[in-house]
């Protein structure tokens, strides 16, 4: 079949080596150049014999695909169907098929391109084409688009069966099995486009090979060392001053406009408890769209008292917008300044909180605290972005780690100038998702975080936060990374899902004060994605899985890196206690890191029940 773009006996021709020439039987040879002369032959035994197909027409060769890579890619693109974390729709799940294959028909046409450029390359390539026998030649090609339509359609609805098992484990409606055969063809079109990309690089360099030889008069070798090295530069050039920066130029001036915006329904709060009041050092039009919600909403003073079974103050809100100050330090003085107009150090407990991206803080977060507190507490956060989470995670973090560690310093220089003899108030800390990772940046090491902070609740954690890859590393023999024991729970302890009630009793030994405690899912995107997977399997895949994650879900290289990528993307998309939703378990978090004194599981139960928590 030499449509494809196949030998003149039948064996598949390459056709992605990146910048090469091959010279076969049915090609006149280069004349050469003036300086080297005619390029001679290679042996006889060792040229590609190629014919010419329909698709070896101009206009046409761009169509010719790699029969190694083609391999490759319906290998990779299946392995994509494999259940990972999250459940997926037939869209993710092309995503996710369509960016394993274009890898994985890279490889192949790299592999190809290799074995054809060395002679026992071309070795090996004769036996196997002497070895096999020509009337399967002739109909190879055949046979491998058939054997890929069967796998694909055949591993698509397996992959539609794991992906309904999996949308029933986390209470999810399932999707159907003919709706999902639509990730075919969204994978063959994700998969293409860099195929193209790659395709349109090889034809610049070959024509600019031909330019610097035919011009410049330069040798084959000397062309395309220069080829390489001219579009590496234009390339690099490109993406980051072009496609990088223009991106995120686009995303500033976009989400910037978002961040001007209000709420429906959101109002300047009056009274001098909260930022952004007119008695506040904060301006209400600084605060940005997440600010001004934060300060405008919460419960009012008969729910705290409901849930807290104690008469309940109104809480302190102090919130320091990106443009209410110039930088991360400035914006940290004034947020203190805020919390002493505030009388925030006259209360019981005082939470630092580094927000994510947008400067958002989830309700519950601000509620199960205010609620177990009875009000008697003062929440403190910063804007170190208006970007949202996703985007914000690629290129947030370092201001991020200045946020938290500005903040957070503040607050504690603050605290400690209070003179022996008063009463001081608790500093506990709080991040999620990549406010974690900033607030982690604050401290050292875990002897500075018990020796700063009255408590850290730390949830969805990302797997590049510094402390928590150290202590998961570092944790007990014999437990699993997705629930891990460091030093038997003396200081640090894991919880998520159902056991975060349980959490001061898990393990059954001491957990001395200061309470360290990270919230996280086996099924969490955000806590389990990581570089390395690309190339190694992490232990969480080795290990029996977690409660809400299929034991059928396993690693592949590049694969499942490109699984755990997509599903980043609908991280929240799931219910209560799955993915990155930890909605429901931020009561029992700050119940176990921070409770006031005589607090016990029954008035964690009451508080759920008046705030309608899901549980």
């Amino acid at each position: 079949m030499s449509g494809a773009g196949v030998e003149r006996d039948g064996t598949p021709a390459s056709s992605d080596a990146p910048g090469a020439y091959t010279a076969t039987l049915d090609e006149p040879e280069p004349h050469g150049d003036p300086v080297h002369g005619p390029r001679p032959r290679p042996p006889a035994a060792h040229v590609v014999h190629r014919g010419p197909g329909p698709l070896d027409r101009p206009g046409l060769r761009w169509l010719r695909v790699d029969a190694l890579g083609l391999s490759l890619a319906v290998t990779a693109g299946t392995l994509a169907m494999t259940p990972s974390l999250i459940p997926r729709t037939w869209f993710v799940q092309g995503l996710a098929s369509g960016l394993s294959a274009a890898v994985g028909y890279g490889v192949g046409s790299l592999v190809w391109f290799l074995l054809r450029r060395t002679r026992r390359g071309l070795r090996v390539i004769a036996q196997v084409r002497a070895l096999t026998p020509r009337g399967v030649r002739q109909v190879a090609w055949t046979i491998l688009l058939v054997a890929a339509a069967v796998v694909v359609l055949v591993m698509l609805l397996v992959g539609a069966m794991w992906q309904r098992r999996l949308s029933g484990l986390v209470g999810m409606e399932p999707p159907g099995y003919l709706g999902y055969l639509r990730a075919a063809p969204t994978a063959f079109v994700v998969a293409a486009v860099p195929v193209a990309v790659v395709r349109m690089i090889r034809h610049a360099d070959h024509v600019l090979v031909r330019g610097l030889r035919r011009y410049a008069h330069l040798s084959r070798r000397i062309s395309a060392a220069v080829a390489v090295v001219v579009l590496a530069v234009v390339i690099t050039a490109v993406t980051d001053n072009v496609v990088l920066q223009g991106s995120l130029t686009l995303a500033d001036r976009a989400f910037g406009g978002v961040n001007e915006e209000t709420y429906p329904g959101v109002e300047q709060p009056t009274a001098p408890t909260r930022s952004g009041s007119p008695r506040s050092l904060v301006p209400w039009a600084t605060l940005g769209k997440e600010g001004r919600r934060f300060v405008a909403v919460g419960r009012d003073a008969a729910t705290l008292a409901a849930a807290s079974g104690r008469p309940a103050l109104d809480p302190v809100r102090a919130y320091v917008g990106l443009e209410s100050a110039p930088d991360a330090q400035a914006r940290a003085d004034l947020a203190v300044a805020e919390l002493d107009r505030e009388g925030a150090f006259s209360r019981g407990v005082i939470a630092v909180v580094t927000t994510t991206g947008t400067g958002w803080v989830d309700d519950p977060v601000a509620d199960s605290l205010e609620a177990i507190w009875g009000g008697n507490s003062a929440i403190v956060a910063t804007q170190y972005s208006y970007l949202p989470s996703w985007l914000s995670f690629l290129v947030d973090g370092p201001r991020a780690e200045e946020a938290g560690r500005s903040l957070i310093d503040a607050v504690h220089a603050r605290i400690q100038a209070i003179p022996p003899g008063q009463a001081r108030p608790k500093m506990i800390v709080f991040g999620e998702s990549l406010g974690s990772q900033g607030s982690e940046a604050a401290f050292s090491s875990l002897a500075d975080v018990r020796a700063s902070a009255d408590g850290v609740l730390w949830v969805g954690p990302p797997n590049s936060n510094r402390l928590w890859s150290q202590i998961v590393d570092r944790r007990d023999p014999g437990t699993p990374e997705v629930r891990p024991t460091y030093s038997d729970g003396l200081v640090v302890r894991f919880a998520g899902g159902p056991n975060a009630r349980t959490v001061a009793r898990t393990p059954a030994t001491p957990w001395i004060a200061p309470h360290v405690l990270y919230l996280q899912h086996p099924s969490d995107p955000v806590v389990w994605w990581s570089p390395d997977l690309l190339w190694s399997r992490p232990d969480w895949l080795v290990e029996p899985r977690g409660g809400d994650v299929l034991g059928a879900t396993s690693w592949y290289p590049v694969v499942t890196f490109w699984q755990v990528t997509v599903d980043l993307t609908d991280a929240v998309g799931v219910p209560p206690g799955h993915g990155h939703v930890y909605q429901g378990e931020l009561l029992d978090g700050w119940a176990a890191v921070a409770p006031p004194p005589g607090w016990t599981p029954t008035d964690t139960e009451r508080a759920r029940r008046v705030l309608a928590l899901p549980g």
